[in-house]
């Protein structure tokens, strides 16, 4: 706008000073650019009494006001009377008015000299008035104008206005709009183009509403004017978009380079790939409970085998969370255990069992399994079967579940087998052969489950002693104690009863000494007493023989003593007559002897060695029989053993039958002696 003399001061005064009459509203300020055109909305109204018309227009270009003259002067583009003459389409400036209230214009093209300021000159029959209208007229198509709304946020609706100051029926121009990364061009068919032709406003607009997303912030939004006609470019103006959003494509990542085992140190780390405004802080969601970190890693340090899924959160004004990630941590077999499947309840012998081996997670899932049984391996496989179990498979049982990690071993299970008593047996402590007055102890050994709750003690006589524990004590032992014993046991099962097993007690040293003393004194008082009956039976033999002898012989008896003569050795001395004959032995002899009648033949005292034995007469009764009885010794030539060497040489005889006649007087070498064994 071009400063103005004091002389078109004064003129504005004074038009400005008939303002009350006259009153003209338009556009401050047109912009057009060259070949353009220009289209200025003009009203007015005059307040007067008078209804008179407009009856001139004159539009000046640049106008100045002739202080001589005292009118206006400047290059006229438009002139017009009464009577109004139609729009030529011909002409460049053109009168869109009328003579009441309208004073628009037309200029079509605008020209470069244009620029400036116009006058619009109105004349009533009773007043003037000039309008000055500024132009700015550029020389390439005028810029456009964006018009953001002081935040975008991401989802949330807004209005962006892309502003022409310009607008003008006729000239065919287009806003359109782009979007980096948009080449299908989505917007267009969300952009709306408004037109505004008043007084107060000349423009033209198009407005997009959309809903903007994270991948829209810092991306290059262009808006572009259009000559349809020409199909030409004009001029385009181009923002980047400030989109707020939260973090985008947070993500949690495994920095380990293997796998994760458990006890490992783990590191992760949250990243994401945008955000507006920067990331302030992070949330680690680890094991149920949230850590708040401004440093983006996590480091974890013996990373647990049953560690949960983790995930994090970047936040700046808002927090996006992350996938929840599984560490998988790999291990051994956990929660390993011993499971009886058959049977569900007690255990008898000769049942079935099956003992399973599970286990409650591993990983890897590719696991092995191992029985053993009190330490010792068994097998290898899921199952251990018993089709029919004995007491002897009773015990601790584990099993082993191992796979590429590591082995786990189960706890013991015990399997307990139930039978009645069984391999019963008396033991004896201290040993089986006890003397008496010592202590004894019968103990009844037993398998059994469950445990004997009843033992019963019997004897050799199979009598129940009526004692009922597992331990038969015996303190003092006695003699009378000696003998098998057998225990029975009893449990909920059955009774068992065990072979009996022998105690045997022998007397003490004390015992045999008062034995043996009494055993000596009866011994000596039988043997005295059998001596004294002996000689007291041989008295009475003797007795009763004298007197047999004496009745049976008639008196017909004789004794002949022999002299006492040493023994000589067996191999000097001849042989007895009648007596010794080696192969009859402990045998009675016997030997006849013949007496004359006469006193001529009567033999020799003494002669018994030489005599011979004549056979008697069958028709004589005159015979004497002698006869010896003799036990016999080896070298003894005699039937008797003499007690002392008084006693050899002493034979009994007697004669009997001598025959008619007197006996003879005794003579003094004869006695009667007695006969020893």
């Amino acid at each position: 706008m071009h400063l103005l003399g004091p002389s078109l001061l004064l003129l504005e005064y004074l038009a400005f000073s008939d303002s009350s009459k006259w009153r003209v509203e338009h556009p401050h300020t047109l912009y057009s650019w060259e070949g353009a055109c220009v289209w200025i909305p003009c009203t007015y109204t005059v307040h007067s009494t008078s209804k008179d018309e407009l009856e001139e227009l004159i539009v000046y270009r640049n106008y100045k006001y002739d202080e001589a003259t005292k009118n206006f002067e400047g290059l006229i583009l438009y002139n017009d009377t009464k009577p109004w003459k139609r729009p030529d389409p011909l002409e460049r400036v053109q009168f869109l008015g009328d003579q009441r209230s309208n004073c628009t214009i037309h200029i079509n093209p605008v020209l470069g000299e244009d620029n400036g300021w116009l006058g619009l000159r109105m004349i009533k029959k009773n007043s003037k008035w000039m309008e000055k209208i500024d132009l700015n007229v550029s020389k390439t198509p005028l810029p456009l104008q964006i018009q953001l709304p002081p935040e975008i946020q991401e989802f949330r609706e807004v209005t962006l206005t892309c502003l022409l100051n310009f607008s003008c029926p006729g000239y065919n121009i287009q806003l359109q709009w782009s979007l980096e990364g948009d080449p299908g061009g989505s917007l267009k068919e969300r952009a709306i183009t408004l037109t505004s032709l008043t007084t107060k406003t000349i423009s033209t607009q198009s407005k997009l509403t959309f809903q903007p997303r994270w991948m829209h912030h810092g991306k290059n939004l262009t808006c572009q004017l259009w000559d349809r006609k020409a199909e030409q470019m004009l001029s385009k103006e181009t923002v980047l978009l400030d989109v707020k959003h939260a973090p985008k494509e947070v993500t949690t990542v495994i920095e380990n380079p293997t796998r994760i085992q458990e006890g490992d140190t783990v590191t992760l780390s949250c990243n994401y790939s945008s955000s507006n405004p920067g990331v302030t802080q992070y949330v680690w969601d680890f094991q149920g409970s949230q850590m708040k970190q401004p440093d983006e890693v996590l480091i974890i340090q013996k990373v647990a085998w049953d560690t949960r899924p983790i995930t994090c959160a970047a936040c700046n004004q808002w927090c996006s969370w992350a996938p929840i990630v599984n560490l998988d941590v790999q291990y051994a077999p956990k929660d390993v255990r011993v499971q009886q499947i058959i049977p569900s309840s007690e255990i008898h012998s000769g049942n079935r069992v099956r003992l399973e081996c599970n286990f409650s997670s591993s990983r890897p899932r590719d696991v092995r399994f191992f029985w053993k049984k009190n330490g010792i391996f068994l097998k290898e496989g899921k199952e251990l079967s018993f089709d029919s179990v004995s007491p002897e498979d009773a015990g601790n049982y584990n099993c082993f579940v191992n796979n590429s990690i590591g082995q786990t071993m189960s706890e013991a299970r015990t399997l307990q087998v139930l039978y009645a008593p069984r391999m019963l047996r008396v033991a004896i402590s201290p040993k089986d052969q006890v003397m008496e007055g010592k202590k004894a102890v019968l103990t009844c050994e037993s398998d059994a489950n469950p445990p004997v709750f009843l033992y019963t003690w019997f004897d050799w006589k199979n009598q129940n002693l009526h004692h009922y524990d597992q331990m038969l004590r015996l303190d003092p032992v006695k003699i009378q104690h000696s003998g098998a014993y057998r225990c029975e046991a009893t449990n909920k099962l059955g009774r068992v009863q065990s072979p009996p097993s022998t105690l045997t007690v022998y007397y003490s040293p004390e015992t045999i000494g008062r034995r043996v003393a009494v055993g000596v004194g009866f011994c000596l008082a039988t043997l005295l007493l059998a001596f004294w009956g002996v000689k007291l039976q041989r008295s009475w033999k003797r007795i009763r023989s004298q007197q047999g002898l004496q009745e049976n012989s008639s008196g017909q008896s004789f004794f002949v003593r022999k002299q006492k003569v040493r023994r000589a050795p067996l191999s000097e001395e001849p042989h007895p007559l009648g007596c010794y004959n080696p192969v009859m032995e402990d045998a009675i002899s016997y030997a006849a002897l013949r007496f004359p009648v006469s006193d001529n033949d009567t033999p020799r005292t003494g002669d018994a060695r030489t005599l011979e034995t004549e056979r008697p007469s069958p028709n004589t009764d005159d015979t004497v029989t002698y006869s010896v009885l003799k036990k016999c010794r080896v070298g003894d030539y005699e039937n008797v053993l003499p007690d002392s060497p008084e006693d050899e040489g002493i034979h009994y005889s007697e004669l009997v039958h001598l025959g008619v006649g007197e006996r003879p007087l005794a003579q003094e070498a004869v006695e009667y002696v007695t006969l020893k064994h």
